[in-house]
């Protein structure tokens, strides 16, 4: 359970992914903590092969060590990041988040250009016309290959939506907006996921 929403250990898609962390994101006005949502990320166990140069440091260590972050993204295993909202927002305000936080990295690491530009266009039009209504699920499957990720939107009452997006660089930024170590969006989830990654290194 994170924050009273319940994560299911498992998730199935073409493989079985696990959970591997979880976390909130969240913001503090006035001392008083807002949450938006509660993430769960969900990876292929094969990643522990992908890691092993980080055998046996503590997770307080490696939630500090963004080569590993990289490693993890880059590793060629399945991966899985669900996002349950707690606190209800527009679909076209956290479509305006995830645009800013991807270009943002796309410009820094030069690669942002008229098909990103595009692909991301399309992101916010998706998410455009959604309510985010509080337990509504947003679901980002990166499947290896080829490089894609695929976007559901479910909430109680409609049918899910879907859409996919083919452009490398924009896919490898939403899970750098997730999964970055230090520059990613959820501490709590980047401490939960070093902390458990470390104890299945270790084994």
């Amino acid at each position: 359970m994170v924050d009273e929403v319940p994560f299911p250990s498992q998730i199935t898609t073409s493989k079985h992914l696990s959970l591997l962390g979880h976390g909130i994101t969240d913001i503090e006005i006035h001392f008083l903590q807002i949450k938006f949502t509660a993430i769960g990320v969900y990876i292929d166990p094969e990643i522990v092969g992908h890691l092993q140069k980080w055998r046996g440091k503590p997770g307080n260590h490696l939630a500090e060590d963004d080569d590993f972050f990289d490693a993890l993204i880059d590793a060629p295993v399945d991966k899985l990041i669900r996002v349950v909202v707690i606190k209800e927002i527009k679909g076209s305000q956290y479509g305006v988040q995830l645009e800013s936080a991807v270009r943002d990295r796309l410009a820094a690491d030069d690669k942002y250009e008229e098909e990103e530009e595009e692909a991301l266009e399309k992101i916010v039009e998706f998410f455009q016309s959604k309510y985010l209504k509080k337990h509504s699920v947003i679901t980002y499957q990166f499947s290896v290959s080829p490089p894609a990720a695929e976007i559901v939107f479910s909430t109680e009452g409609k049918e899910e939506a879907k859409m996919k997006v083919e452009n490398k660089n924009v896919v490898e930024m939403i899970k750098r907006w997730y999964l970055g170590g230090t520059r990613g969006v959820s501490a709590t989830t980047i401490s939960s996921l070093a902390s458990n990654l470390s104890t299945h290194l270790s084994k």
